[in-house]
């Protein structure tokens, strides 16, 4: 695709990257086969062909509208485009920079600024979205439907291993998740204390900074990651061999340091060792050893997986978790459309709720197609919005290893 960057930001590198990036699209448009907007709206523009065109023409000097915002911000960012395109586009990156410049050219009403700001501080805090969570709960007999749907109670942690093994890694502990998902991390600490490494969480760290970079808020996210940079550097410096992300969208995140802070003097190196050391939940629990461990009959569960865009598209380890389950015996049912999207997508299912519900729906759909026991994912944004879809149990993969542990370890 030829270019001709405005002068606002031809020089910049923003510029310059979304130069490289659009120059590498060829138009041949198998990024909309597999765009999860563009089957459900069958509009070239809520397609990532479409979308490149509309960011191209701001980047050249066109101004952006609030159309063009529309379409931008019905883009769930699942990545799916990237790993389809042929020529490597990294649409992922384009769509961030475009996002930042519509917001500036088209800016939204104070009212909704003002919704999307006090979103961001709501799911980046911990303890501001636990106490909303526990009020919910407790309110719930009184709420609509349509809330009561996204409200479960939490299946409680279960204790942390307290022996020191010989290998010692960090684990995030994340938003959201200790509210909505508090077992997840505990299971994973368990079955990793089983597999001869101890899981700690760093104190000090803050939000991964997604949620602020996906909702055009990119000095918020560098801050965040500065932040979590820090307390990761100093842990790294004291013997911890590496972080262990169980949330993918966390761990997509993460990895995407080392290219927010490029330009950064003195962050670069800091955030590439960071990024050099951050692992997925699966690719530590597959390197473990597995055959040492008697696991129990819950392995001979049939389950549905639902791999998250974030880690088959946006961190490229498509089956590392069905790799994994397959090892110890689990039977898992085939899923049509599987690289589709949920809905989840961060805030997407809170501010494109008809189009999240439609995804959700299709999803579920599929998932549930050959009857599993349970439907196992690897995110917590999807475990929420799948489970506010259906009646059948969803969680996270480390969790039925967790339960499958034998009953002295679970227990340590």
């Amino acid at each position: 695709m030829q270019t001709s960057l405005a002068k606002f930001i031809a020089d910049t590198n923003a510029g310059k990257e979304a130069n490289s990036i659009l120059r590498k699209c060829v138009h041949c448009g198998f990024c909309t086969a597999t765009c999860p907007t563009y089957q459900l709206l069958g509009d070239e523009l809520d397609g990532p062909r479409g979308r490149i065109y509309l960011i191209k023409q701001v980047l050249e000097g066109r101004k952006a509208t609030a159309t063009t915002r529309t379409h931008l911000d019905r883009c769930l960012t699942c990545r799916n485009c990237e790993t389809t395109c042929p020529s490597g586009v990294e649409y992922g990156r384009l769509v961030d920079i475009g996002r930042k410049v519509v917001e500036q050219q088209a800016p939204r009403s104070p009212i909704e600024r003002a919704y999307r700001f006090t979103l961001r501080q709501i799911f980046a805090s911990e303890t501001v979205f636990s106490a909303l969570l526990r009020v919910g709960l407790t309110l719930k007999p009184l709420l609509p439907k349509t809330l009561t749907t996204m409200l479960h109670a939490p299946r409680p942690a279960g204790r942390w291993p307290q022996a020191k093994r010989a290998r010692r890694m960090l684990v995030l502990r994340g938003c959201v998740q200790p509210a909505l998902a508090p077992r997840v991390n505990a299971a994973a600490a368990r079955v990793c204390d089983a597999l001869g490494i101890t899981l700690e969480e760093a104190p000090g760290e803050t939000c991964c900074g997604a949620l602020d970079q996906h909702m055009s808020a990119p000095e918020s996210a560098l801050a965040r990651a500065k932040r979590n940079i820090d307390v990761w550097g100093k842990q790294l410096d004291l013997g911890a061999e590496g972080l262990v992300m169980t949330a993918s969208g966390c761990g997509a995140m993460v990895r995407e340091y080392a290219h927010l802070l490029a330009d950064d003097p003195i962050y670069a190196a800091r955030a590439a060792r960071i990024v050099a050391h951050t692992h997925d939940l699966s690719e530590v629990i597959a390197a473990g050893p597995l055959d040492e461990v008697q696991w129990g009959q819950q392995t001979q569960r049939r389950v549905a997986y639902h791999p998250p865009c974030t880690l088959q598209h946006g961190q490229k380890l498509p089956g590392s978790v069905e790799a994994t389950l397959l090892r110890l015996g689990v039977t898992l049912v085939p899923i049509r459309d599987a690289h589709l999207c949920c809905g989840s997508a961060g805030t997407y299912s809170i501010l494109q709720p008809k189009l999240a519900s439609e995804f959700r729906h299709r999803k579920l759909t599929n998932l549930e197609a050959e009857q599993p026991q349970e439907i196992l994912t690897a995110n917590v944004g999807c475990m929420h919005h799948l489970q506010a879809g259906t009646r059948r149990p969803v969680r996270h993969w480390i969790e039925l290893l967790d339960d499958a542990l034998p009953a002295v370890q679970r227990a340590s």
